[in-house]
């Protein structure tokens, strides 16, 4: 039997016929992979629906240094603050080749008074964002290391063929620069889970054998 483990609740993605009208829009973009298409503090003047491919999300300082806030990937969306105009809050990076529906302020104003569903699904989606965040900056706060890597695997862990594993290709420095620790830190982490038979690795792909304890 699989551990059971503690999951967060993700939103759907946009139904079919939101995102095929979306798809119908004058403005569709496609974009190569590691393509910075978003830079944090540009004006926000649009919303970014992804068609295709997936995208993440990330902070940097002016030495270099970054921490990935998440990823997102086809049918969910980005850049819904164009509606109070302030500066992105965050730079996107493209994971893959991706597609994009770029949405306008007045365009956004009308699906938002037209289609309840949207409306519904981006409140909804807004919640979600904001209390990831919360609990960021809970973890970073309150968390040591160890603490932040384990909920990090439990946060993406799936269920696959009757194994808990980390669907998602992460390299310890990914998960370093997510969690704002150092990759050094992370592989001591590692190597102290999988010695403890929590987790085994093979290549970039993760199982988590049971859940780590709450403090090690």
């Amino acid at each position: 039997m699989p551990p059971t483990l503690a999951q967060s609740t993700p939103v759907p993605p946009l139904p079919p016929e939101i995102l095929r009208a979306f798809s119908q829009l004058p403005i569709v973009r496609s974009f190569p992979k590691n393509t910075v298409i978003l830079s944090q503090g540009d004006r926000t003047d649009s919303l970014y629906v992804i068609l295709s491919g997936s995208v993440k999300f990330f902070v940097s300082d002016v030495s270099g240094r970054e921490l990935v806030l998440g990823t997102a990937g086809a049918g969910e969306y980005f850049g819904e603050m164009v509606l109070d105009e302030g500066p992105r809050s965050a730079s996107v990076l493209t994971l893959e080749p991706s597609r994009f529906a770029i949405i306008t302020k007045s365009e956004m104003r009308d699906a938002l008074a037209t289609n309840p569903d949207f409306a519904l699904h981006l409140i909804v989606n807004l919640i979600r964002r904001v209390r990831a965040l919360t609990e960021n900056v809970r973890s970073l706060a309150l968390m040591d290391v160890y603490g932040r890597v384990a909920r990090l695997l439990l946060d993406l862990a799936v269920e696959q063929d009757g194994k808990w594993v980390i669907a998602e290709p992460l390299t310890q420095r990914e998960i370093a620069s997510r969690i704002g620790a150092s990759r050094e830190m992370v592989s001591r982490v590692f190597k102290d889970l999988a010695y403890g038979g929590y987790i085994s690795t093979r290549g970039r792909r993760i199982e988590i054998n049971r859940k780590p304890p709450a403090a090690w």
